[in-house]
């Protein structure tokens, strides 16, 4: 596709989809200070090219009159500047994705009738022009959060805390959950378009770019709660301090002497389980007691049986740890049951630490020392946050990460001499 030698001559670019946009560049916003450009799209089809060039002769004419005459009205400019911004109507979306208006309807709304090959296609000339309804929508009185897995022992206190902002506002509280619906073949991202939830919560899971896509062309606000990795896209997020927990359980052990200290970690591709292990890394480092890697094993789910399975490796070595800090509590009511099999007790042969401090931890034998993370209150920060966005406000910060607690119990005491 031929463009112009210089921005001032117009460009004209192709676009995935096969549209041609056409840029031309027409001077200094005087009020931004940034660089301003008329901009039109031409759908795809044989007389695309054709089409352009006219676009971009008369584009340049503009560009010329203005310089010229130094003309004040600037309203083909302000209709230029929004489409520049994506600002699309659902016809013209229809035309470019070479369907009906009623389509574009159906895929933004999360209806049926319309055939995957389709719906993709349209989801992705929404993306491609950054579509977004103008126009005021109307939502359920509801929040909507999604679970990557029902974890009741997590997923309760959070609810606790979203329920807590709702009901203040007068919002419902609903909840899907992405495995089960993956595994019945269905997208959850579409059902939430179905049901217009005054924004969603997406709790400990990984998303698309298509999903946020569609998403926020459909005007439902997300917030990412406890996110598995670095965010993709602009979304804000609410967090646990992970690393700075780490740390304090680790300088818990090192200040009752242990020196041999494990680590079961969680999958490393979680953004947690990373923050933990380096938190109780750089703890250890600072302490001039460097972490030894043959103590360390990463866990598959952050399940029971990764701590039952890897404490029973690290108790057969020669020279076994002398306390296991690990991902969380359920690792940890592994390492308590290994270390159950094989003999010893938990903390007079073992110290423990696990990390969320759910309700199990303070009933076990003997509590559990672990860092708490504040549940509630992460779900009732996302849940503010959604409140916000739906209300057309811009948050002050994107990312929110709250302290967590180091809360000793019974698990952790000095070690005896080997």
């Amino acid at each position: 596709m031929p463009t112009g030698a210089r921005r001032a001559r117009g460009e004209i670019e192709q676009l995935p989809s096969g549209s041609l946009r056409v840029r031309v560049y027409a001077g200094i916003d005087p009020a931004t200070k940034k660089r301003r450009y008329l901009m039109e799209t031409i759908p795809a089809g044989p007389s695309a090219v054709q089409e352009a060039e006219a676009v971009r002769a008369r584009l340049l004419g503009q560009v010329g009159e203005r310089r010229g005459a130094r003309a004040t009205d600037t309203s083909t400019a302000t209709r230029q500047s929004e489409r520049r911004q994506g600002e699309q109507t659902v016809a013209a979306i229809a035309r470019f994705a070479g369907v009906s208006a009623p389509t574009v309807s159906k895929v933004l709304n999360g209806r049926s009738g319309v055939a995957p090959d389709t719906r993709r296609r349209v989801e992705a000339v929404l993306r491609e022009h950054g579509y977004r309804r103008p126009e005021k929508v109307s939502r359920a009185a509801s929040i909507e959060i999604v679970f990557y897995g029902m974890q009741s022992n997590l997923a309760v206190e959070t609810m606790h805390g979203v329920e807590r902002v709702a009901s203040v506002h007068h919002l419902a509280v609903g909840f899907t959950d992405a495995v089960h619906q993956s595994s019945a073949g269905r997208s959850w991202a579409q059902d939430l378009l179905a049901r217009r939830p005054t924004g969603v919560i997406a709790v400990r899971m990984g998303f698309t770019s298509e999903q946020h896509a569609i998403l926020a062309a459909s005007a439902i606000p997300l917030v990412v709660l406890d996110p598995t990795g670095e965010p993709e896209h602009p979304v804000p997020s609410v967090g646990a301090a992970n690393w700075s927990g780490a740390i304090a359980a680790a300088r818990h052990l090192l200040d009752l002497g242990h020196r041999r200290i494990a680590v079961i970690t969680g999958p490393t591709e979680r953004l947690c389980a990373r923050a933990r292990l380096e938190g109780t890394r750089a703890a250890l480092d600072a302490a001039g007691v460097p972490l030894d890697e043959r103590l360390v094993r990463v866990g598959q789910w952050f399940a029971f049986e990764d701590g039952l399975n890897h404490a029973h490796e690290l108790l057969r070595l020669s020279n076994p740890p002398t306390a296991v800090l690990c991902g969380n509590d359920l690792q940890a009511f592994g390492v308590y049951e290994a270390a159950r099999q094989a003999g010893m007790r938990v903390p007079n042969d073992l110290s423990v630490i696990g990390f969320d401090d759910i309700t199990y931890a303070r009933w076990c034998g003997p509590p559990m020392t672990t860092v708490r993370q504040p549940l509630a209150d992460m779900g009732a920060a996302a849940a503010e946050l959604v409140v916000a966005l739906a209300a057309g406000e811009q948050p002050t910060h994107t990312r929110i990460e709250l302290a967590t607690t180091l809360i000793v119990r019974d698990s952790t005491a000095p070690p005896r001499d080997r």
